[in-house]
């Protein structure tokens, strides 16, 4: 079988960094490293289903029990773990006997190779996401999305920082820094969870989506404006200028240039008779849209979203809907798991005494994260009827996006560890607690979106 080159250069490139003798090892700890996130992925999603919790949420907790806060099956170098950490290197070893050096070279590459098929299948997922979206109800909402995302910003990230500076005395900077983690909302969280109920194409999905692709967008504005003050100690002002008007121009020129990127799909797909003749120069879209939106320095999944979004008006978009589907089914479980297994519940020991005041800190913060985030929905105006519960709980979960604040605050020296502790314990709940309040949200409508419903009948 011929597996598309998208997949398996990168995976190549790492092997052929490792030394010689060392790639069959790596590549068999990737085997089982697949191996141990399908069960897990499957076993839990299907688990989750039963209790009637969105299966996304399995596969959360399936990370989490295979990860670093359980088994130690799926651990990774960056958050602190070392091949002794990980069992599945330990079973490597049984195999064979690769010197202490070579041993965490492999357990290196191993994870690296993982990380980068996590990144794919967010990439797909975002691609589903934007296939499954309508343009058109997309544009009708841009400016409610564009309301939220700002106030999804602005309240969280003034009520954090000023919350940490005048009741805990947190220096400016790691507090700024606190502040912005809780600007991020998990758009891969919120769009599979939306899809699985059925809710994507409603006026709240819509909205949600939209407003979490702008909130994205801002993140990354808002990140690189707190890591070049934690760096410097002063804002640059171009790159933060940059970064605005290369977004925008982005998205904007994607969706104009959508007619001639869908004429152009629409004859290939006609001129090309083999196999894979629909879904493979979809990827090629998608792919490219995603590398330019790198190159540019923003997120790729905001590439693979446009992309998605522009091939969603072209005619063969129910036949592409089919063949997105199984791959997204192979690559997307891997981020969700890695994102669960990522995750160090240790941090909430109170036994330990800097997670003590971390565990403080984090109460403050996940108060702030849930209000900042469920207040967007009565930014919405001239919605009747609309669900403004559902779009303030959409915006809730921070997912791996809060992570990525946390990594760099630590990585800059810019986090202490118990601020650094706090982030990620909020991180976690709103990860983990917004699909089944999602669901709840759907399921009993807020008492005003209602009121306005009977009210405009």
């Amino acid at each position: 079988m011929n597996y598309p080159l998208e997949l398996i250069a990168p995976i190549n490139h790492l092997l052929a960094t490792a030394e010689a003798e060392n790639a069959p090892i790596v590549l068999a700890g990737v085997l089982l490293s697949l191996v141990v996130i399908y069960l897990a992925s499957k076993l839990c999603g299907e688990l989750s289903r039963m209790l009637d919790f969105p299966p996304v949420l399995g596969e959360l907790v399936g990370g989490v029990v295979v990860g670093a806060s359980a088994l130690n099956l799926i651990v990774f170098p960056e958050n602190g773990a070392s091949a002794s950490d990980s069992l599945i290197m330990t079973a490597l070893q049984f195999f064979d006997h690769p010197s202490p050096e070579a041993v965490e070279a492999i357990f290196a590459s191993q994870s690296e190779a993982i990380s980068i098929l996590a990144e794919l299948g967010v990439i797909v997922l975002l691609f589903e996401i934007g296939l499954e979206s309508d343009l058109r109800e997309l544009q009708k909402v841009g400016y409610q999305a564009a309301i939220v995302a700002v106030v999804g910003v602005v309240a969280p990230f003034t009520a954090g920082t000023a919350g940490l500076m005048f009741l805990f005395n947190v220096p400016t900077i790691p507090a700024v820094f606190a502040g912005a983690a809780l600007t991020a909302t998990s758009i891969g969280i919120t769009s599979k969870v939306l899809s699985e109920l059925g809710y994507l194409k409603s006026p709240e999905g819509q909205i949600i989506v939209g407003a979490a692709v702008i909130d994205d967008v801002l993140g990354i504005i808002v990140l690189a404006v707190v890591a070049s003050l934690a760096k410097t100690g002063e804002i640059d002002i171009s790159n933060v200028i940059y970064l605005i008007i290369s977004a925008t121009v982005f998205l904007f020129g994607s969706i104009l240039l959508g007619k001639f990127f869908n004429k152009a799909f629409n004859l290939s797909a006609e001129i090309l008779k083999t196999r894979g003749n629909i879904v493979i120069p979809a990827f090629i879209f998608a792919l490219l849209m995603s590398f330019l939106a790198n190159a540019i320095h923003l997120e790729a999944i905001l590439g693979a979203f446009a992309a998605g979004l522009v091939l969603d008006e072209t005619d063969k978009r129910n036949e592409l809907d089919e063949q997105v589907i199984p791959i997204a089914d192979i690559l997307v479980p891997i981020f969700f798991v890695t994102v669960g297994a990522r995750v160090d519940l240790s941090v909430l020991n109170p036994i330990v005494p800097e997670n003590r005041q971390g565990l403080v800190l984090a109460v403050f913060l996940i108060v702030v994260a849930i209000i900042g985030k469920v207040i967007t929905g009565w930014a919405v105006f001239g919605k009747p009827g609309i669900n403004r519960l559902a779009i303030g709980v959409g915006m809730v979960p921070r997912g791996e996006v809060g992570l990525v604040f946390a990594g760099i605050g630590a990585a800059s020296g810019a986090l202490d560890k118990p601020l650094q502790a706090a982030i990620i314990i909020m991180v976690i709940l709103t990860t983990f607690l917004a699909p089944p309040f999602l669901r709840f949200a759907f399921k009993n409508p807020a008492k005003g979106a209602v009121e306005e419903a009977d009210t405009a009948s």
